[in-house]
């Protein structure tokens, strides 16, 4: 398995080459355990865990390997075992937060070109839900696609094709049906030699029904969505990178039960463009889209230009960011203190 197979390109072979002279080896995160991580190199494929001095050093979660991540390593081919020394910078992360009240980053998959955003033509198709996705993925710095799939179950596909268009403006929309073998040659673009796809999505969207179809045989367990309301069981428990024998690598992913956002400030203004072009245009320059005379948000609500739902969730998504920031940024400076004090108590145990 040489590095180009697995992602390698000059970004990071230029990242890489200080420490290519102190004579360390590099590899690519495949599956992480507790603790451990699973990792593809030239050399072959290892069990690896963090150096002392790396989790001596890490502040946050995003300071650990990822699947996906390119890393420093020490091997030992006669064990099958490496010892990771360092993570080179990500050209592209996609990041949730942590389900629960707690404000941590969840790292879903690093070093991503392209993320397929599946979604099921059934009774769990959901727009805003979409556009929850759509903001995240552009904010990760990969190229989002979106997936319409079990396109078989759906008697009107032009119409939630025109729906799905509504929000994801400049996103390629290919609806297909894994399990009927229909529209697959629609993403043969997208995978070829050093490309990386993440596969994401809610449970029972099709996602693993897809990953065998792309890899050619059955790898995934596939289980039924509950009667009543298409909604999916979890068969994908773990995120893995698969290496696609006609082309690309695939970074396969569990069913999301919520997609809480991280950081996305930048894909915001992405995702809704449309709707902060027309603020651009409000009479006054402060105008917050409330009852102000000559707002021109209010008015393509008004006249229809644009879909009332949409904005609430623009603005919906809006405070659940700025919440976030104010959490992270107490979260940091907690973060910051524990790490001064710690250093400050290994220095008082030094100097006695």
């Amino acid at each position: 398995m040489n590095l180009k197979t697995l992602g390698w390109n000059k970004f990071f072979e230029e990242e890489f080459l200080n420490y290519k002279e102190q004579g360390f080896d590099v590899g690519r995160i495949a599956l992480e355990h507790k603790k451990l991580y699973r990792v593809f190199s030239e050399q072959g494929e290892f069990l690896a865990e963090v150096s002392g001095k790396m989790r001596f050093n890490a502040l946050e979660r995003e300071d650990y390997p990822a699947v996906g991540d390119w890393v420093v390593i020490s091997a030992r081919p006669e064990e099958q075992k490496a010892t990771i020394h360092g993570l080179l910078p990500r050209k592209s992360k996609f990041s949730r937060k942590v389900a629960g009240l707690t404000t941590e980053e969840q790292i879903v998959a690093s070093n991503v070109d392209t993320i397929f955003l599946v979604n099921a033509l059934n009774a769990d198709f959901n727009i805003r839900r979409i556009e929850r996705y759509i903001l995240s993925a552009w904010e990760s710095g990969a190229n989002p696609v979106i997936i319409l799939s079990k396109a078989d179950l759906c008697k009107d596909i032009e119409k939630k094709i025109a729906e799905v268009e509504s929000v994801a403006l400049g996103v390629p929309i290919l609806p297909i049906s894994a399990e009927k073998n229909t529209g697959l040659n629609l993403l043969t673009p997208y995978l070829y030699e050093g490309q990386t796809i993440a596969l994401l999505g809610s449970s029972g969207v099709g996602k693993s029904t897809l990953t065998n179809a792309l890899i050619g045989h059955q790898r995934q367990a596939v289980k039924e969505v509950r009667e009543g309301d298409d909604r999916g069981r979890h068969t994908t428990t773990h995120r893995e990178l698969i290496v696609l024998e006609k082309g690309g690598i695939l970074i396969d992913t569990p069913g999301m039960r919520e997609l809480q956002l991280w950081e996305a400030d930048e894909g915001l203004s992405q995702s809704f463009s449309d709707i902060e072009s027309l603020a651009e245009n409000c009479k006054f320059r402060d105008c917050i889209h409330k009852n102000e005379p000559g707002c021109a948000v209010l008015n393509a609500i008004s006249n229809g230009t644009l879909n009332s739902d949409r904005y609430y969730n623009y603005v919906k998504l809006q405070k659940e960011l700025a919440y976030l920031q104010r959490k992270e940024s107490q979260h940091a400076t907690l973060a910051e203190k524990a790490k001064w004090k710690q250093l400050s108590n290994n220095q008082k145990k030094i100097k006695y």
